[in-house]
């Protein structure tokens, strides 16, 4: 197990450190593990939630572990098999999924450390899973048009993951004792009741569940409704007092820039909001796409949209907004213009930016392009927690 932790100084948002022009202070920054590589998967989400628990752990005195996110995953590709057939094969077979799917295998089955569990059982340093989900999909497919699962399918399925993921250990030996994945679960104490996810969106009420309308919420979980400001507002009061949070969100858009480092949302359309002199005047000679062009060299900070719900709304409902990418938040950085942005630790290794695998995004750009988050319950506001009865 690796034990080393990333610290303050490794990262892009250290005092000091910049991507490009930006150059940023940091306010807040809490205890996360190594960044991992999702490589040629789409299993960014277990990747986030496993960080998002082993910060839990470090949190709570437990100490570093490296949690096995292919144990995880494997479970889940099962159960999505089983999903779909009973759904007549309208259900979702791919590699994605959420931050409560984790919970939900937590409970099914356990969890083991990545030592003894790594899911690789293929000729690859990395993670790929593109020929083995299309395997996934046949058989899926099949046993819907034969309207009937034979004994041989489901050997067919835990052969297919075992082949490509590893057989699953039924004990394993760590750190002088000895283990089922269920054991070693309870050893962990965490309780995944303790563990909240929150939306913001305009079409339901404010202070209820929904099942959040994205491809990848295939178990239909449902999640807490807030204003979008009660929203901020819960991510900045988590991460003030030391608890870390699962992001979920949008990372299409042009301003999300893992190479320099930062996600940004920039308004390009008002140009009195510029406060420099050349700067408005450059733009007023400008088109958007040239301003926009502008912009996206990540030369500098330039003022950003103020994101309201009904900003973010339209980008929903507009598909613009989607669900791409989870990611874990673990701290809080301004840039020299005094705009916050949250520090975040992503799964796409550390070689392809040159901040350790970190980025920051700014708040209007989580403002409008989150789709939703996962906290501790005790990083919830008391009065917000009264008025959802947690």
């Amino acid at each position: 197990m690796r034990t080393c932790i990333i610290v303050c100084i490794v990262a892009l948002c250290a005092t000091g450190l910049s991507a490009q022009g930006y150059q940023f202070t940091e306010i807040k920054r809490i205890e996360a593990t190594p960044v991992k590589n999702q490589a040629s998967t789409g299993t960014c989400w277990c990747f986030a939630t496993v960080s998002f628990m082993e910060s839990e752990l470090l949190r709570r005195g437990k100490g570093a572990y490296d949690l096995s996110e292919m144990f995880v995953v494997r479970q889940k590709y099962l159960n999505q098999v089983q999903d779909n057939y009973v759904r007549r094969g309208k259900g979702n077979v791919g590699q994605g999924s959420l931050a409560h799917t984790f919970k939900n295998v937590f409970r099914q089955i356990g969890i083991v450390p990545e030592e003894v569990y790594h899911g690789i059982n293929y000729d690859s340093d990395r993670h790929n899973h593109s020929e083995m989900v299309r395997y996934i999909q046949a058989i899926a497919d099949v046993a819907v048009q034969a309207k009937r699962r034979s004994p041989e399918h489901y050997k067919l399925v835990s052969s297919l993951l075992d082949i490509y993921l590893g057989e699953l250990p039924e004990t394993f030996a760590y750190k002088g004792k000895t283990y089922t994945p269920k054991d070693f679960a309870a050893s962990l104490e965490l309780n995944m009741d303790d563990y909240i996810e929150l939306t913001s969106f305009t079409h339901h009420p404010y202070y209820t569940k929904f099942d959040v309308e994205v491809p990848d919420n295939w178990e239909h979980q449902l999640m807490y409704n807030l204003p979008l400001d009660e929203l901020i507002e819960t991510m900045n009061y988590a991460l003030h007092n030391g608890h870390t949070v699962c992001w979920d969100g949008d990372v299409s858009e042009k301003g999300f820039s893992f190479v320099n480092g930062v996600a940004i949302q920039p308004e390009v359309k008002t140009i009195s909001n510029y406060a420099s002199t050349d700067d408005r005047a450059r733009f007023e000679k400008l088109d958007e796409a040239a301003r926009l062009d502008e912009v996206f060299k990540f030369e500098r900070p330039y003022p950003e949209v103020n994101v309201t719900p009904e900003i973010r709304q339209e980008g929903f409902e507009s598909f613009v907004t989607t669900d791409d990418h989870l990611m874990h938040i673990t701290g809080l950085a301004k840039d020299r213009n005094g705009t916050t942005y949250y520090i975040t630790k992503n799964s796409w290794g550390t070689e392809r930016n040159a901040f350790a695998g970190y980025l920051n995004m700014s708040e209007s750009f989580v403002r409008a392009k989150t789709i939703y988050i996962m906290v501790h319950k005790d990083a919830i506001p008391r009065a917000l927690k009264t008025k959802l009865g947690i």
